[in-house]
């Protein structure tokens, strides 16, 4: 039956997503390392995007490169004449370098050609950003312009200590503007979250393993964990509608239901979610300088009938914060780009930190295809909500490409290093092997992360 309530349209939009935005990612990051193979006279043998064991959906050679789709999604590759990689080419090794070969390359060349894609990777990421500034703006809402504080939706919050109507405004004594930067903060806390309730300043010791309970929260709930507190306002409300006969108009604020007070939305929602259909129910709403009853019934939705503001633009335009939309200059965008790049890149190292200590259970949030594509958005196609996600995927890309382990770019960079300092250059046997236990490692940390999406190996 769990199959039968599974959104499928919002599923299949969010896998063409990931699909489009790894795609791209992928192309790019390998076109890094093809356009600089070919410019120190590398010959680039294949160019391949998903992998090709025993069959290519498509493949076409131009010149001395097949070019190709694989149907195993699990990235791409391109095979470069003479060097040790995924294809594991051992009669190639076999016979004399040639000229063309990457191993006939002096190391200062095979090391260009092994960074090409991360570096690739680098400036899409920059470039992406950039453009989404241009064209979409930087979106602020002021932390200290919440009217209200903010809505603790998950009670895992009220655990730790916070209660609705808290202000943030720093973590570990660093101070915040940006509300949207508030639930990033809290998953890479170290120590204390600092917050104004009642005007008064206090702070709030966080345990060492909050980033591992929020994770497994995240996959328990659906729904922001956090919100804006606000008002119930009538933003619109249908003429067939019970509440809208007995007297409830737009722009009315609800601030009780059956005299229990729901001046604000979280206090509103949970009084709803406890009525059941066809319920009766007294409603008391402010207009104007008036105070008012209106009865109606619950209907299915939880909302008797009426809709309210649920765009930052139309709070801000009823005071409850503070929405800024910043658009840069071609010019000016650039920078701002790399310097946003710059940002999520500490956000994700800060995360990947937490993830190698055990005790704070950031391994419970390691994910795989599932974990990713559910960051996209199901209800419609989001352009830049999808060019945001791609940025931020490409400087994840980047960073894991550079780890240094063996069949990542990272691995290949630090043999070079090695050689380029000791004047030694490894055998071509030991890289082989290397190339092998790096293989077996991805492998299975894919198997884990995968596992860990469907099954929750991570617990």
């Amino acid at each position: 039956m769990a199959l039968l309530s599974i959104d499928w349209s919002s599923v299949g939009l969010k896998a063409a997503q990931l699909i489009l935005s790894l795609s791209i990612l992928v192309i790019l990051h390998e076109f890094g390392h093809f356009i600089t193979a070919k410019w120190f006279k590398c010959r680039v043998e294949k160019f391949y995007l998903f992998f090709d064991p025993w069959f290519s959906i498509f493949k076409k050679k131009v010149g001395d490169t097949e070019y190709g789709v694989g149907w195993l999604p699990l990235g791409g590759y391109v095979k470069i004449a003479g060097m040790v990689d995924e294809s594991m080419d051992k009669e190639q090794l076999k016979q004399p370098a040639q000229p063309w070969e990457f191993r006939s390359k002096p190391a200062w060349q095979r090391l260009i050609i092994m960074i090409g894609g991360v570096t690739v990777n680098v400036l899409l990421a920059f470039l992406i950003y950039a453009m989404i500034l241009m064209v979409w703006g930087e979106k602020n809402i002021k932390t200290d312009s919440l009217k209200y504080g903010i809505a603790f939706n998950d009670p895992l919050f009220k655990d730790l200590g916070f209660k609705n109507g808290d202000k943030i405004i720093a973590v570990d004594g660093k101070e915040l503007q940006d509300y949207t930067d508030v639930l990033k903060k809290l998953l890479v806390v170290d120590k204390s979250v600092t917050i104004i309730r009642d005007g008064n300043k206090m702070e709030l010791g966080m345990p060492v393993d909050l980033i591992g309970k929020l994770v497994e929260k995240r996959k328990k709930s659906e729904g922001p964990m956090i919100s804006p507190r606000v008002p119930v306002i009538v933003l619109e409300i249908e003429d067939s509608a019970i509440a809208y006969k007995n007297g409830l108009r737009k722009g009315d604020q609800i601030i009780a239901i059956d005299s229990t007070k729901t001046f604000f939305r979280d206090e509103f929602e949970s009084i709803m979610s406890k009525k059941k259909k066809g319920d009766p129910i007294y409603v008391t709403i402010e207009r104007g300088d008036s105070t008012l009853s209106v009865s109606t019934v619950s209907p299915e939705d939880g909302l008797i009938g009426f809709s309210s503001p649920n765009q930052p633009e139309q709070y801000d335009s009823l005071g409850i914060y503070k929405y800024t939309v910043k658009k840069y200059g071609f010019f000016a965008a650039f920078p701002a780009g790399v310097k946003r790049a710059g940002d999520e890149l500490g956000f994700y190292i800060d995360q990947f930190k937490k993830i190698l200590s055990p005790q704070t259970g950031a391994y419970k949030g390691v994910g795989g295809f599932k974990a990713m594509g559910s960051v996209f958005s199901g209800n419609g196609w989001d352009w830049e909500h999808f060019w945001t996600i791609t940025a931020f995927f490409s400087i994840v890309l980047a960073f894991m490409n550079l780890l240094p382990i063996p069949a990542l770019d990272g691995g290949h960079v630090v043999f070079t290093l090695i050689e380029m300092i000791t004047g030694r250059k490894p055998s071509e046997k030991f890289l082989e092997y290397a190339q092998i236990v790096g293989m077996i490692l991805l492998l299975a940390l894919m198997l884990y992360a995968n596992g860990n999406d469907w099954f929750g190996w991570g617990k």
